[in-house]
């Protein structure tokens, strides 16, 4: 299928909407539009805002014109707790979210956000196609009523910093700004670091400004936040490899039919697809493209930090049993 591109989608939505208000539809039937509204805290020139409209596209001619799809970026409709509570609430339709923060309402799913719980991106990938994960989204569902559709690869995050990191040791007391899920304050906890939680619109400035020394992304994320302006040194932490999840809000689905859950699922499941693979793509380029920007980007052996986290896993943060434990560490082995 085509990508095409934002001018595209509103040509075909501002095309729809006259034909709707005539009378008449895209097939020729009278029928009337339901408005739906995505929200998520990325960047427009990110994969995660590209393939959204994509998908926006996609179902608007897949359903005949049914649903019309309005793409909020950037966090505005609100920081990522604000969109997840939105759900719950019915004013925000579908939002991409970190496990970590759909592991709020239902524990098991932030243990795909935990640091070092994926060996590589293979595992990650064989988890996002599992029975576990499955099991475990459904368990989501029936606790929020609110539906996971699909994956999305987000990247390994690393830490970047205005001093080298080769060591634990480095990042004793270091003040490192966090997403607000805990989650994500388990690595720098493990390390004896500071985590810091920040909206993750205001980051840029908090790192500018001195108000946190460090924080942690995946190598596109970085790039399309502009940290590396702010921050002399990348270190190769990878020390969680993340992802996003596409969720549809409860009252959304139980008013769709059974034809329409299957296109809105088909749809997100291949911009999954083909997030997961620019963000591969992407990850690949970077560390030269950084390097060229003037950016130290610092190799790190990966394993003293592992080790140091590792006994965390199941620890008081854990908000899974040892049997799911157990199950991811199998899978692919």
């Amino acid at each position: 299928m085509s990508h095409k591109s934002p001018q595209h989608l509103r040509m075909s939505r501002l095309l729809t909407a006259t034909l709707i208000a005539g009378g008449l539809s895209v097939t020729g039937a009278v029928h009337a539009q339901e408005e739906l509204t995505f929200a998520h805290v990325y960047e427009t020139s990110e994969p995660y805002h590209e393939w959204a409209l994509w998908a926006a596209d996609e179902i608007e001619e897949r359903t005949d014109g049914r649903y019309s799809i309005s793409v909020h970026p950037a966090s505005s409709l609100g920081k990522e707790s604000d969109i997840n509570e939105g759900l719950q609430l019915g004013t925000v339709d579908l939002i991409y979210t970190g496990n970590q923060f759909a592991g709020r309402f239902y524990g098991p799913v932030g243990i795909a956000g935990a640091p070092y719980m994926f060996r590589d991106f293979d595992h990650w990938q064989a988890y996002a196609d599992s029975d576990l994960f499955k099991e475990i989204a459904q368990g989501y569902q029936d606790e929020t009523g609110n539906v996971p559709l699909a994956m999305n690869y987000y990247g390994r995050r690393h830490v970047t910093s205005n001093k080298p990191i080769n060591t634990p040791e480095d990042m004793q007391d270091l003040k490192i700004r966090t997403p607000n899920a805990p989650m994500y304050m388990m690595f720098p906890e493990a390390v004896g670091a500071n985590p810091t939680p920040i909206a993750f619109s205001e980051v840029y400035l908090a790192l500018q400004q001195g108000v946190v020394d460090a924080q942690e992304n995946p190598l596109p994320t970085i790039r399309a936040k502009a940290f590396h302006e702010v921050q002399d040194y990348i270190n190769l932490t990878g020390h969680i490899t993340d992802s996003l999840i596409t969720i549809a809000g409860g009252p959304l689905w139980n008013r769709l039919s059974e034809e329409d859950r299957e296109i809105f699922r088909e749809v997100y499941t291949e911009a999954g697809e083909r997030i997961t693979q620019d963000i591969q793509e992407s990850e690949e380029e970077l560390v030269a493209w950084f390097e060229e920007q003037g950016v130290t980007v610092n190799e790190v052996d990966i394993e003293p930090f592992r080790e140091a986290t590792i006994p965390a896993h199941n620890g008081e943060a854990a908000t899974w049993d040892q049997e799911t434990y157990d199950r991811l560490q199998a899978i692919g082995q």
